[in-house]
């Protein structure tokens, strides 16, 4: 089992920032026990602002791609299918023979939902993403605006009544 040193820290924090690891699968690469995972944590204040710093820097590294993932959406992208075609080797060689390679330039279009999206939460005075209802009067002005407590009851009775009738 390994002891607290410098290389086990760099090896967690190695583990941490380069992809998501539970503790569980860093700590049997590393050889050691959860429990002395989370004891070091409790213990060694360095060790536990190492573990932090590295799941920061793996979250940066998320949200980096995200974007550049987002921008592609948004714009769209070309990529290249090729399709390779072998038939089996006469003879000893145990390489096939390429009969047929057919290479395709495909564009994918921009992503709707990505761009709705991205306008949405990116300029929501401008671009939302829910409908509001205002409800005004004949002449445009507000129906209940100015109206005390008791004018507003007779209102409702009012129409109340002539839900009724």
């Amino acid at each position: 089992m390994a002891k607290y040193s410098k290389k086990t820290i760099e090896q967690i924090v190695w583990l941490i920032k380069s992809d998501t690891y539970t503790i569980a699968e860093i700590c049997q690469q590393v050889g050691i026990s959860p429990a002395s995972f989370h004891r070091w944590k409790d213990e060694y204040e360095e060790f536990r602002q190492a573990i932090d710093e590295a799941h920061e820097a793996r979250m940066q590294y998320f949200v980096l791609e995200a974007r550049k993932s987002l921008l592609k959406k948004i714009q769209g992208y070309d990529v290249t299918e090729t399709k390779v075609v072998t038939v089996p080797t006469k003879g000893d060689e145990k390489k096939p023979t390429i009969k047929e390679q057919t290479t395709t330039k495909k564009h994918i279009q921009p992503d709707t939902a990505a761009i709705i999206f991205t306008l949405a939460n990116g300029d929501p005075t401008r671009w939302r993403n829910r409908q509001t209802m205002e409800v005004v009067g004949k002449d445009g002005k507000e129906l209940f605006k100015g109206m005390s407590d008791d004018e507003l009851d007779k209102e409702i009775e009012k129409l109340e009544s002539k839900l009724k009738e």
